[in-house]
């Protein structure tokens, strides 16, 4: 509701939400928002603004009395047919991207959907291989460069244990370029201008010369070098500690992060309330806010809007520069 109130949303884009309309009705009652929700049947009858919220009305009405901040089967369900049909109408070109909200990892599999979030769950909606989440922090955040700050993930959602097994060189130079990729249509600079790309070691000190560890020499260097002979500009493995404090200093603009907190704890400690989560690899613009969804705060219009607005802005950006015309919240 926060972000929803901010004019800088409607500038940007043509928002609208796809979700109950009876439960966006009782969170304006519950927070007594000046805001009238109204229900549409498809994206082209959306007239939002600050005070009218165009709503696309999916799902079963299970979900219309769930008790508020509570994980639950029917509200896991509710949040799942939001997901997939938003997803359907981007990639119907009905709509040019969509900025989801977190997404409750537990009521999603109280609903039998067992997916680990929502990059899972959408490269298969999308029929695609090869994904990868990366949190973003756009110019202006923290103290990051002009090109903003990106953290692309090898790992994401898994148990540390499973970890070592999963990273292989062909993992690690896909988000290597898939950052670079990812780079080069946020950042607003010329023809000429060269991501530069900033690779984690897995182990303390990059191994240390192999005392601590040889992923770095067997898996790691290999991308490395494969995406440095493509013309990249590319440096590692570089120890985990002291890279994110170059990277935020502006001596790179992405970083290539081994497993979820080695890239998710870095980048929030840098300006958390305006980080914004990309998925890479779709073919479809998806963005959302960095942050979880805080059931202690749900519900009592205290949290921060921030990370949603820059989720949209962002979202907005790269559906342009796809030459994109309306976007979906």
């Amino acid at each position: 509701m926060g972000a929803w109130r901010e004019p800088l949303v409607h500038q940007t884009a043509i928002p609208l939400v796809v979700g109950r309309v009876e439960v966006l009705r009782r969170a304006v009652t519950i927070l007594n928002a000046d805001l009238s929700v109204v229900e549409i049947s498809t994206p082209d009858e959306a007239v939002p603004s600050p005070t009218t919220l165009p709503c696309l009305s999916v799902g079963e009405n299970a979900a219309d009395d769930v008790p508020a901040a509570v994980a639950s089967a029917a509200g896991g369900q509710a949040a799942y047919d939001a997901v997939v049909a938003a997803t359907r109408l981007a990639l119907d070109k009905q709509v040019d991207g969509i900025v989801t909200g977190p997404l409750n990892k537990e009521a999603l599999h109280l609903a039998g959907h067992p997916f680990p979030g929502h990059t899972e769950l959408l490269a298969e909606l999308c029929g695609v291989p090869r994904t990868a989440m990366m949190l973003y922090l756009p110019p202006g955040s923290g103290d990051v460069g002009s090109a903003g700050l990106g953290v692309v993930h090898v790992t994401l959602h898994m148990a540390l244990r499973e970890v070592f097994e999963k990273i292989t060189t062909e993992s690690v130079l896909d988000r290597i370029l898939l950052a670079d990729e990812m780079l080069r249509r946020l950042a607003v600079r010329d023809s000429e201008w060269e991501p530069r790309v900033g690779v984690c070691a897995l182990n303390p000190h990059a191994g240390e010369a192999g005392l601590f560890g040889d992923e770095e020499s067997r898996v790691i260097e290999p991308a490395v070098r494969e995406s440095q002979q493509r013309g990249k500009l590319v440096e590692g493995p570089l120890p985990a500690d002291t890279l994110m404090v170059r990277a935020a200093a502006g001596e790179f603009d992405a970083v290539v992060a081994m497993y979820h907190d080695q890239g998710h704890i870095a980048l929030k400690l840098l300006d958390m309330p305006r980080a914004v989560n990309v998925t890479l690899g779709l073919p479809i613009v998806r963005t959302s806010v960095a942050h979880g969804t805080a059931f202690d705060r749900a519900w009592q219009g205290t949290a921060d809007p921030r990370g949603m607005v820059e989720a949209i802005r962002t979202a907005a950006h790269l559906a342009t520069v796809s030459q994109a015309r309306s976007l979906l919240v």
